[in-house]
């Protein structure tokens, strides 16, 4: 039986893009954006985690399989179709990649079903720089930042880039002075994840909340889950999603 046999399947279109949707849960919206290589189990089991703390999850399926496990060798097939797709930005600096405006759509559009001071978004990897963007939407009171992967950190200017452009880095930076935190999960020696972390120190202060784990692992969420780090998450996403009008 499909994992996702108890998610309600959908589509969300909006800006030119069009991608099937899973929605489960009661409470608060939480957008919960997978990784490479697809929509994983693992990522379907942290998105049912997040169902029993009571929260409304949406998992977009931006690419790769969906509900069943990564057929072999499909990791090392996801990256350069991504690194070629217009929806993503794997190695331009300075730039906010294109699927970012579908996502603030989604964000909006279950807001607008669940209600509250906002709702939450999750990204991890190849997708943990798009919580930043969904920020720029006020709609968005909760962003996670997990294991942050583009634009690929191939050299010191991609490591330090968090895939936004100037425009959209003001408006986050703007939105965290006023009260909006941002939380960031990473291993401490995971390489992928360049010096992003050091980047989001220096532009949001305080409002970043830097949560760096002892290990040699990458998805803190999923296949390498991380107790403190889905602790972490959740805890936030309660602080920030049930409270009385955040910023």
């Amino acid at each position: 039986m499909s994992l996702l046999a108890e998610w309600e399947g959908s589509r969300h279109v909006a800006d030119g893009f069009d991608y099937p949707t899973y929605r489960r849960g009661h409470g608060p919206g939480v957008i919960v954006l997978h990784e490479s290589p697809g929509l994983t189990p693992e990522v379907i089991a942290f998105g049912d985690e997040l169902v029993d703390h009571g929260f409304t999850v949406v998992l977009p399926h931006l690419f790769g399989s969906a509900h069943a496990p990564p057929r072999r060798h499909e990791g090392a097939l996801v990256i350069p179709r991504l690194c070629v797709t217009r929806e993503f930005t794997m190695f331009g600096t300075g730039v906010t990649a294109p699927l970012s405006s579908w996502l603030r759509s989604l964000a909006r559009a279950l807001h607008a079903d669940t209600g509250g001071p906002g709702v939450g978004a999750v990204g991890m990897c190849v997708t943990g720089g798009f919580a930043l963007a969904m920020m720029v939407d006020p709609v968005v009171v909760a962003p996670v930042v997990a294991q942050p992967a583009t634009p690929l950190p191939i050299g010191r200017r991609r490591a330090g880039d968090v895939n936004l452009s100037d425009e959209d880095l003001a408006a986050v930076a703007r939105r965290a002075a006023e009260g909006c935190r941002v939380l960031g999960v990473r291993y401490h020696h995971d390489w992928v994840t360049g010096t992003r972390f050091d980047t989001l120190t220096e532009l949001l202060g305080e409002a970043f909340i830097r949560v760096e784990l002892d290990g040699h692992g990458h998805a803190t969420l999923t296949d390498h889950r991380h107790p403190e780090a889905v602790a972490r998450v959740v805890g936030f996403l309660e602080e920030r999603l049930r409270e009385k009008g955040p910023a």
